[in-house]
């Protein structure tokens, strides 16, 4: 964009979107890999033999040790898991499945030829998606694995969206050298802030999202702009001031970020109503935007600039506080992020 054009576009932000969304589906669309784990040969091979024909491909593991092996490296897109099998059950398999963030959301079946209730509730309890009984009907199952795995694409989606975003908010980042690192840093500490004040896992996690994307709306605000090293002309300032709302339009689409919007809207807002973009006031800012505000200012005055140096955590702090008796802020936050510092530190 030249210098005097009034209004910023955004037109390559679509671009960029459909440019990043084509490789995320490049990356997801392969042929769809099944584990199936049974220690028995011939139940091993004949379930084998019904997904091949149906078009999947599939790997297999004859005891708990070799699935859990076969989930690393293989990256299947759903486990068959027979419950009992040497050296490690299906419920334990299914429990450490389901207790690491990288395979959590990985579809798992336990398939069983046990008949009491409470080893379903066993099952369920250690996260199992589904639960079939021995001998299971080839139509059944065949039903159930492709209802889990049209769940899994639309998780997929979801989170190839996410990282559209994020990889999005990050080659915005980049294009300052003095900013370099900003958003992981915000996303960490946002989120750890939020679970010491007991914030809900929704909020916890709109944190995390809101690290990386609260300033995704700077897409449409120039480079000239962005790293003007003098003070800004109130029509530049208005430029740079729309970034909330345009973040805001970038991400809405995506209904699971809606605990992250406000805070992509609000993080610029001030108690006394004297932020932006809406001059909200007091308990009007939601406490995410808030948390987020503060850990941002924090890591922008503890980080070098090219017209400063960064400054000790204890000056920051002072400053912020002094920020708190002018109404800006608010003064318990302030407090847990500070404590929050001293212990991590």
């Amino acid at each position: 964009m030249e210098r005097g054009e009034q209004e910023p576009r955004i037109d390559w932000v679509t671009e960029r979107w459909q440019q990043l969304g084509s490789e995320a589906v490049e990356v997801s669309n392969h042929r769809t890999k099944i584990l199936i784990a049974e220690d028995e040969h011939a139940v091993r091979e004949t379930l084998a033999a019904l997904l091949e024909a149906k078009g999947f491909a599939v790997v297999t593991a004859s005891d708990g040790d070799e699935a859990l092996a076969a989930v690393a490296e293989e990256k299947p897109d759903l486990v068959l898991l027979d419950v009992l099998m040497p050296r490690c059950d299906g419920y334990e398999v299914c429990r450490a499945i389901k207790s690491r963030p990288e395979t959590r959301l990985l579809p798992v079946v336990l398939v069983t030829g046990l008949q009491e209730v409470s080893d379903r509730v066993q099952g369920l309890e250690c996260g199992a998606d589904d639960i079939l009984t021995k001998p299971v009907h080839s139509a059944v199952l065949l039903a159930r694995i492709r209802s889990l795995l049209r769940l899994k694409r639309f998780v997929d989606d979801l989170e190839s969206a996410e990282t559209v975003l994020c990889s999005l908010a990050l080659s915005i980042e980049a294009k300052d050298p003095y900013t370099e690192g900003h958003c992981e840093r915000l996303s960490k500490y946002s989120e750890a802030l939020g679970r010491r004040l007991g914030l809900p896992e929704e909020q916890c996690q709109a944190l995390r999202r809101g690290g990386f994307l609260h300033d995704i709306g700077k897409v449409a605000v120039p480079e000239w702009i962005l790293l003007k090293p003098e003070p800004l002309t109130p029509e530049e300032r208005r430029i740079l001031e729309r970034h909330p709302v345009v973040g805001e339009r970038i991400c809405a689409p995506l209904k699971s970020f809606r605990h992250t919007l406000p805070i992509i809207r609000h993080h610029h807002e001030r108690l006394d109503g004297g932020g932006y973009p809406d001059g909200l006031e007091g308990d009007q800012i939601p406490i995410t935007a808030q948390i987020l505000q503060l850990v941002d200012i924090y890591d922008a005055l503890t980080s070098s600039r090219p017209y400063r140096g960064g400054l000790a955590p204890a000056q920051a702090i002072r400053l912020l506080h002094l920020e708190v008796q002018r109404g800006w802020r608010d003064g318990r936050l302030l407090d847990e992020m500070a404590a929050m510092l001293r212990e991590i530190s």
